[in-house]
C-alpha cells in the first residue's frame, strides 16, 4: 500500500447517489493518478454504498462527520462533493480545516468555476473548485471557442435532459443551475452577458442530452474561423467525454440592424447569430446512456481531479529529490 500511496492520490466521494456512484466506478476503472479512499453517504441502504463495499472501497453512512472519523481519512487528498448546494457549504467548511482539496459537483459555487478545457490550469491551487453544472460543462467550451475568434456580446444556452435522469438533487437545484450557469457563461466562457435555460424532457424512451448554444457577435466575424474553433473545442472536450459531439454543422444568421432583435442586457441590436447544436451520450458506466447530463459532470470532475493529482504527485517527487 505504501508503494500505491506514493503513486496515487486517495479520493473520497461524498454522496452515494447516482453521480457519486458513477464517479466511483470511473475512478476504479480509469483512475491514473487517483485511487478510491472512501465512499460517503447518509443512507446505509443506498446502492452506492453497497456497491462500494463490494468493490473493496471503505464506506461510511454517517456523512462527512463519519468520513472525518475514518482511520484512513488522513490519507485523503481530494474530496468530491456530489450532494446538494446547501449541504456543500457545511461539507466544505469541515474539509477545509483539514487541508483537503474539494471538487464541488453542486451549484454551490464557493470556489472558482472550472471547465477543464477552458481554465483548469489557472486554478490548480484553489482549495475548492466548482464544476459549474452539466449544462455549463457542455456549453461553456463552445462559448469560449466563439469568443476566441470574435467578441461575444451575448450567449444563451438551452440544456435539454431526460426527465428520468434528473434526480432529487437536480430538481432541488434548478434555480442554482440557471444562476450558476449564466454566471459561468460570462466569467469562464467570455460572453459579456449570459443566460441559461434547462428543460426536463419527459419523452419515453428517454432522449439523450441535447444542448443548444446561441452566441451573438459582430456582423463581420470570420465564420470559417468560428466553425474551426468550435470543431477544435468539441474534439478537446470529447477527449474526456467520448459521447460529446456536434449534432449538425454550426449555423450562422445575420441580424440586420434595421430589423434588430431584443437581447437581454443589450436591448435591440443586430449582429451575427451563431447557433451550435450538441448531443451528449453517457458512457453507461453506472448510469444509462441517455444520462449524458450526469456523465459529463462526472467525466469533467475526473479529468479535473486527475490533473490536480498529477501535479501533487509531481510536487511530491520534486520534494524527495
Amino acid at each position: 500500500m505504501a508503494d500505491s500511496k506514493s503513486r496515487r492520490i486517495r479520493a473520497a466521494i461524498i454522496g452515494s447517489g447516482n453521480i457519486g456512484t458513477d464517479l466511483m466506478i470511473k475512478i476504479l476503472r480509469h483512475g491514473q493518478h487517483l485511487e478510491m479512499g472512501a465512499m460517503v453517504g447518509i443512507d446505509p441502504a443506498s446502492d452506492g454504498l453497497a456497491r462500494a463495499s463490494r468493490l473493496g472501497v471503505p464506506t461510511t453512512h454517517a456523512g462527512v462527520e463519519g468520513l472525518l472519523e475514518m482511520p484512513a481519512f488522513g490519507d485523503i487528498g481530494i474530496a468530491f462533493d456530489a450532494t446538494s448546494a446547501g449541504s456543500h457549504m457545511h461539507h466544505n467548511a469541515l474539509l477545509q480545516r483539514h487541508g483537503v482539496q474539494v471538487i464541488d459537483l453542486t451549484p454551490a459555487a464557493i470556489g472558482p468555476y472550472v471547465v477543464p478545457v477552458v481554465n483548469l490550469e489557472a486554478h490548480l491551487d484553489a482549495p475548492n473548485i466548482n464544476m459549474v453544472t452539466c449544462g455549463g460543462q457542455a456549453t461553456i467550451p463552445i462559448v469560449r471557442a466563439v469568443a476566441q475568434v470574435a467578441p461575444v456580446s451575448y450567449a444563451e444556452i438551452v440544456a435539454s435532459i431526460a426527465s428520468r435522469s434528473a434526480g432529487p438533487g437536480t430538481r432541488a437545484n434548478i434555480d442554482e443551475f440557471t444562476e450558476t450557469t449564466a454566471n459561468a457563461i460570462v466569467e469562464v466562457g467570455g460572453a459579456a452577458h449570459g443566460k441559461a435555460i434547462i428543460v426536463m424532457n419527459p419523452a419515453e424512451p428517454p432522449l439523450l442530452m441535447r444542448d443548444t448554444v446561441f452566441c451573438l457577435t459582430r456582423a463581420d466575424a470570420d465564420q470559417p474561423a468560428i466553425r474551426a474553433s468550435v470543431a477544435q473545442m468539441v474534439a478537446r472536450v470529447a477527449a474526456y467525454v467520448p459521447g460529446y459531439r456536434l449534432k449538425q454543422d454550426v449555423q450562422f444568421e445575420r441580424i440586420d440592424p434595421a430589423h434588430p432583435v431584443n437581447v437581454p442586457g443589450l436591448g435591440r441590436t443586430g449582429g451575427l447569430k451563431v447557433s451550435v447544436f450538441l448531443e451528449v451520450e453517457g458512457a453507461a458506466h453506472y448510469l444509462p446512456a441517455y444520462a449524458g447530463n450526469l456523465d459529463i459532470m462526472t467525466s469533467a470532475a475526473l479529468a479535473t481531479a486527475e490533473r490536480l493529482a498529477a501535479r501533487r504527485l509531481a510536487l511530491r517527487q520534486e520534494a524527495l529529490q
